[in-house]
């Protein structure tokens, strides 16, 4: 916090993801050195305009900023160096989106194109969010542009230069969501579900960096030593400091995975010998959970919807040494195989969600996200819940999860199955919620069907 009271901006960097959280002054600031982006920003005008095109990309609809990046860099032959540029510039642009409109808004009146709106949301990002040297991120983004246009970039990116400390003044009288980058409409059902002050954390949250962490796989070869810190209330789970352990991951002595997403699989709770069915498994973070809870993977059935998705999914688990899963493509919206009727011990249900619990890694869920999407999405999971049901042994169990924080999606919905379904009962529950847990949003409850007791 700045003596004034002002909301203050600092550079994080890690793992190649640069952003910058600011926050009404009641909030504390991580600062960080800055040196290492500023020396990312020698010129190279063609990251910036990767960054546009990926941007004008996104726009349309068909990619998620993850794909884009890659795709991008790969395109321009871009270095790694400036890969975290582009990242950089792509996710400061989505996380502060509605923020750089406003700063636009007040430099420029009249409408502006498409493109050119972009032009100066990488232009402002780079000046007042990331805080790259006023040359570079004026002169090498005022290139990526048309020549129609670049006198009015050049001339709106040089105001933005001398109005800086006005513009920061201001955004601690700004409304919430419009100096955190949300929609009105999520942060209004954020502050009615959790209050306030939790919905403004939850924004701050996520336009945090992504903290990585990663799983030892006991099904592997031990490791001697493993870079990164233990957590103490996550067994088996390290929190990177550094860079990624590319040679760990490669071997499948470990695997990129959130301590949140541990919750469903212990509720589940899977047993050697036991036959699992993990309905929505793909990218397999889960079945291999499931796979190291039971020794191996023999017993389990993964599918996904997606026939596309399965090939990564076959990837994951062999290189996980869980490779002697079953795997079979079926979509969860319609009736299972005969075949599958009362024939698991268990069934995790990770099902499709509105993915509310982890915008700060899926920087594009919140523009891309309705109010009315998330009814829809609850309507999905219902079906995939009562679709799963036949196939349950009488004694078995499901674990319903999510990374929502969404009521609708998580206990109201299960709540609302277990009155149609009074045979059942709610065993247990967990959930995480990033502004209590300081891990990913994350819901799961475990359902079972009540003991019949013998009459007299």
């Amino acid at each position: 916090m700045t003596p004034a009271g002002q909301p203050n901006f600092a550079v994080i960097f890690r793992a190649s993801e640069i952003v910058i959280p600011h926050s009404r002054p009641r909030h504390r600031y991580v600062i960080a050195d800055s040196h290492t982006l500023r020396s990312m920003s020698a010129k190279n005008f063609h990251v910036r305009q990767a960054a546009v095109s990926a941007l004008r990309a996104w726009a349309k609809g068909h990619d998620y900023a993850e794909t884009l990046i890659e795709r991008h860099a790969q395109r321009r032959m871009l270095s790694s160096s400036d890969r975290g540029l582009l990242q950089a510039i792509l996710f400061g642009v989505l996380r502060h989106r509605r923020l750089l409109d406003h700063w636009i808004g007040k430099l420029r009146e009249g409408k502006l194109d498409a493109e050119t709106r972009d032009i100066l949301r990488v232009g402002l990002c780079q000046l007042l969010i990331l805080n790259l040297p006023d040359h570079a991120a004026v002169n090498e983004t005022v290139e990526a542009g048309k020549a129609s246009v670049r006198s009015l970039i050049n001339a709106v990116l040089r105001r933005a230069t001398v109005a800086r400390k006005p513009l920061m003044d201001e955004i601690a009288d700004l409304p919430q969501p419009v100096a955190y980058s949300h929609p009105d409409w999520l942060y209004n059902r954020w502050r009615a579900a959790f209050g306030t002050r939790n919905a403004i954390s939850l924004m701050e949250w996520d336009n945090l960096p992504a903290v990585n962490y990663f799983r030892v796989n006991p099904l592997a070869p031990a490791v001697e030593s493993l870079p990164g810190t233990p957590l103490d209330n996550a067994p088996g789970f390290f929190k990177i400091e550094n860079s990624l352990p590319s040679a760990l991951l490669a071997s499948g002595s470990v695997y990129i995975q959130d301590p949140a997403t541990r919750h469903s699989v212990e509720l589940l709770d899977p047993k050697p010998g036991e036959r699992i069915l993990d309905a929505c498994a793909a990218p397999g973070g889960k079945a291999f959970l499931i796979a190291a809870a039971l020794g191996s993977a023999d017993g389990l059935l993964c599918t996904d919807s997606n026939e596309k998705r399965l090939s990564r999914l076959q990837e994951n688990l062999s290189r996980l040494h869980a490779g002697n899963a079953t795997i079979a493509v079926h979509d969860w919206t319609h009736p299972a195989p005969s075949e599958w009727h009362e024939s698991f011990d268990a069934i995790l249900l990770d099902v499709p969600c509105s993915n509310t619990g982890v915008i700060r890694r899926r920087v594009d869920v919140r523009w891309r996200l309705q109010a009315p999407d998330i009814e829809k999405i609850a309507i999905t999971q219902r079906k995939i819940l009562e679709n799963s049901l036949v196939c349950l042994k009488p004694s078995g169990r499901i674990v319903y999860s999510t990374c929502s924080i969404e009521h609708d999606e998580n206990l109201g919905l299960i709540e609302e199955f277990l009155a149609d379904h009074p045979e059942l009962t709610l065993h247990s529950m967990r959930d995480a919620l990033p502004f209590r847990d300081q891990t990913d949003g994350a819901f799961a409850a475990r359902i079972e069907r009540k003991l019949s007791i013998p009459a007299g």
